[in-house]
């Protein structure tokens, strides 16, 4: 069994095809905050991240074993909608959507876009503007926000987000939060209630955050880390990611500090590693523009090595190339995620770092990727310079075989957890900590 047929079994089967583009990059200024010290959330009115998805490189699909669907020369598609589901994690009376071009080596032309309930019908439609116009053209790199539009938000509710392209528009950014998610029609179908003759896509594109308009502290949390915090990989489109589960808890739990609500943000890719690129950009590159970029952001949950780790299995394996620049020591995973609590700590976030979860019995695990794992694992239980360690590995292991998932929890894999094991780990997160 290849590498990426085990990192990503259950998502390759859902990329047949493709569609098109999106990306992100703003920043967020906060004084820094002594670790252990209560955030101070953003004094009066602001924009608060509500949902974010990390983009990828279509051309960055291929790892995941399925080659892009098209040829290169091909990936253009005139005089289409796309219809993408979401949902918010907290509430508010207006909105605002963040269209992307991160990938793109071309400006990204939207000719029209809106927004509307999950139950579409006319009344909940609304036309999104832009600098008062209806449409928008963003430069490769660059990412651009939509006007706040009055729009009564829930926690929890299904959005959609419809665009049109009237232009011929390349494949390039891409993402699979949730996978699922999109539609495709023929024409410009952004004001219909339904989608004339609507394809499945098996990719979601441009459309990586919405913002809601708070007159009240909200905190902020963004998960950052590889498919184990994506999710989606039992095929239920991400709905039981321990983000998402988190979020839920989050809302429902009582106790101390409780009426704070917090947002949950995912930015996990599957195949992501922290120190090289390959399913994505590396965690090191990303981290500025997929966490440290999110409005209102107060909290970051950091749960990244498994791929790292993992891939030093396949050493010497038929079919597989495993330069030995990329085989990581401890030393460097150490520092790795160093760089990241320190970039965190900079901009005034409260860091929860996880530990990394067992993978016995899996294509990843051998004794030398075991003793990778657990030098890494020691050095984060040891770290006095974050907020919380979340013990994500004492979470999901078999009590009884420690290097492995608990049988109850396992996907089949023996590397990702499932629906069950998910809820477990968003129960190892100290609720408390997120409202702080």
């Amino acid at each position: 069994m290849t590498l990426v047929s085990h990192e990503f079994a259950g998502i390759g089967a859902r990329l047949a095809t493709g569609m098109l583009c999106l990306a992100l990059f703003a920043a967020v200024a906060h004084a820094a905050t002594p670790s252990g010290a209560p955030v101070a959330p953003i004094a009066g009115e602001h924009w608060v991240g509500s949902w974010a998805a990390a983009p990828l490189d279509f051309r960055q699909l291929s790892p995941l074993g399925t080659p892009p669907p098209v040829a290169p020369e091909d990936r253009a598609f005139p005089g289409l909608t796309l219809r993408q589901q979401l949902q918010p994690s907290v509430g508010g009376s207006r909105l605002r959507v963040r269209f992307s071009n991160r990938f793109g080596t071309a400006p990204l032309a939207v000719s029209a876009a809106s927004t509307g309930g999950g139950a579409i019908s006319p009344a909940s439609l609304q036309p999104l503007r832009f600098d008062g116009r209806p449409g928008l053209t963003i430069a490769p790199g660059a990412d651009a926000w939509s006007d706040g539009i009055d729009f009564a938000v829930e926690a929890g509710q299904t959005l959609v987000v419809s665009s049109y392209f009237e232009r011929s528009t390349p494949l390039s950014t891409v993402h699979l939060q949730p996978s699922n998610a999109t539609w495709m029609s023929n024409g410009n179908a952004v004001s219909a209630p339904r989608l004339p003759d609507a394809q499945r896509v098996p990719v979601n594109a441009f459309v990586t955050g919405v913002d809601v308009w708070a007159a009240r502290a909200i905190r902020t949390v963004v998960a950052f880390g590889d498919s184990i915090t994506a999710g989606g990989l039992d095929g239920d489109g991400g709905g039981n990611s321990y983000p998402q589960q988190l979020a839920t808890l989050l809302r429902k739990s009582p106790g101390p500090g409780a009426a704070r609500e917090v947002a949950v943000l995912n930015v996990g890719i599957g195949g992501n590693r922290l120190l090289y690129g390959g399913a994505g950009q590396s965690g090191l590159v990303r981290f500025g523009a997929d966490v440290l970029g999110q409005s209102g952001v107060t909290h970051v949950i950091v749960l990244m090595g498994t791929n790292d780790i993992g891939r030093t299995a396949f050493i010497g394996a038929p079919g597989q190339v495993v330069p030995a620049s990329e085989i990581p020591t401890p030393e460097q995973l150490q520092a790795g995620l160093q760089q990241l609590v320190r970039q965190a700590r900079e901009k005034g976030l409260k860091v929860l770092l996880g530990t990394i979860p067992p993978f016995g019995g899996s294509s990843y695990w051998n004794e030398h990727t075991e003793a990778l794992r657990g030098a890494v694992n020691r050095w984060i239980r040891g770290r006095q310079d974050v907020d919380a360690v979340v013990d994500f590995d004492a979470a999901v292991r078999n009590p009884a075989q420690p290097l492995a998932l608990l049988p109850a929890y396992d996907s089949g894999d023996h590397l990702h957890p499932n629906a069950a094991g998910l809820a477990a780990m968003a129960g190892a997160v100290d609720l408390q900590e997120l409202r702080e």
